[in-house]
């Protein structure tokens, strides 16, 4: 269940009724692409998503959604982006530092398939030596 999206029901008094709210999926070093569709899911439930889209540097949307984003990201990135004064540019700068490397693994895969694709066994090859 760790990693998960959590819905749980509270009550608000100021809305008289159930709210929910979302406990965010933590960020690491291999779930970025899913880190990021849930979190954008996760920001158009709570309203704020308009916050990244339109980089609101003030009021509670802005606030929401730092909020959002700094508790689903490790302490080390948030040393990182903390500083960073709107919701937008935390995004842009967790996006840019794992888009990048999403890029280089990507180009690491096609590398290496394109040299299993040249692997041939030559004819007076034994199989041993090919295999090794």
């Amino acid at each position: 269940m760790s990693g998960d999206i959590v819905m749980a029901t509270n009550l608000n008094p100021k809305e008289g009724g159930g709210s929910s709210s979302i406990k965010c999926q933590m960020l690491n070093s291999t779930n970025y692409t899913v880190w990021a569709l849930r979190m954008k899911i996760a920001l158009k439930v709570h309203k704020v998503w308009e916050a990244i889209e339109d980089e609101a540097t003030e009021g509670e949307k802005n606030n929401m959604a730092m909020a959002l984003l700094l508790q689903s990201i490790p302490e080390a990135l948030i040393l990182q982006v903390g500083e960073l004064d709107t919701s937008k540019k935390v995004w842009e700068a967790i996006k840019t530092r794992h888009t990048g490397a999403e890029r280089v693994k990507e180009a690491r895969l096609q590398t290496l398939m394109s040299e299993f694709d040249r692997l041939k066994m030559k004819d007076t090859e034994p199989v041993d030596d090919f295999g090794g």
